[in-house]
């Protein structure tokens, strides 16, 4: 009993974290997504009519509300537990009664609940908008959850091995950002000449944006099965290494 009340505490309060600054936490990064669907959505949808059968305003929504989601769910768990440890926050954590799952699940829903928010609102002002639905609930909501699961995650590894703030910052900048612009947001991959398709298919991130437009509009650009296989083989190690993290006390009891 005393763990699962130490692991609704921590996910009380990393939620918290959320609802205090949700000008920034939520509203900034649908601020910004909106833009990119009003800006080259709506502007050059009438040089681009479509993109695989759909408008092209259509089309760039779900890799938007994909990019949008990650980047929250990395960004949120980074800072979060960078924080804790350069507070010493973390040493309560790892002194209270909980199980070591517990206190990484409670960090991770965080980032997880962070995202669904905005990932809720930016569909819920880009319907009325463009008119897009949602072709495969379950296809979706089993691509959301395996993203979530894989950037939250990862999220927490950078966080606990950085050392500064900047070097939490630089995987997304650097890493995160540019395979999510080249992964298929604004454009479909299928139409790339060799060898950029070649290349686009060894993108990791290109197939977390593919399983959630095929939730959406129910076209992918290869298997929706194999995009979620693929994204499933790297949330589950990602996650099992926060866990390890955890579990071994490496660089939290420091």
């Amino acid at each position: 009993m005393s763990g699962a009340r130490g692991l609704g505490w921590l996910a009380r309060r990393e939620v918290l974290r959320i609802y205090k600054t949700w000008t920034q936490t939520v509203l900034a990064p649908v601020v910004s997504s909106i833009l990119f669907i009003l800006v080259f959505g709506l502007s050059l949808g009438s040089r681009i009519r479509e993109v695989a059968g759909f408008p092209y305003e259509v089309y760039i929504v779900p890799g938007l509300i994909a990019m949008a989601m990650v980047q929250a769910a990395y960004n949120n768990n980074s800072s979060s537990i960078f924080q804790a440890r350069y507070d010493r926050f973390v040493h309560d954590v790892l002194s209270a009664p909980m199980r070591p799952w517990q206190m990484n699940l409670g960090f991770n829903v965080g980032g997880m609940v962070r995202a669904l928010a905005i990932g809720l609102a930016l569909l819920a002002l880009a319907m009325p908008i463009t008119g897009i639905g949602v072709a495969h609930p379950f296809a979706l909501l089993l691509a959301v959850a395996l993203g979530l699961v894989l950037f939250s995650a990862i999220g927490i590894v950078i966080g606990i091995f950085a050392e500064t703030f900047d070097h939490s910052t630089f995987f997304v900048n650097i890493v995160v950002l540019p395979l999510a612009f080249l992964g298929g947001v604004f454009y479909s991959v299928g139409q790339l000449p060799s060898p950029w398709h070649e290349l686009s298919l060894v993108n990791p991130v290109f197939y977390l944006v593919d399983s959630i437009r095929y939730g959406f509009l129910g076209a992918s650009d290869v298997s929706p099965w194999l995009s979620l296989s693929v994204v499933a083989a790297l949330a589950v190690p990602a996650y099992a290494w926060s866990q390890w993290l955890f579990t071994s006390g490496r660089r939290l009891k420091a």
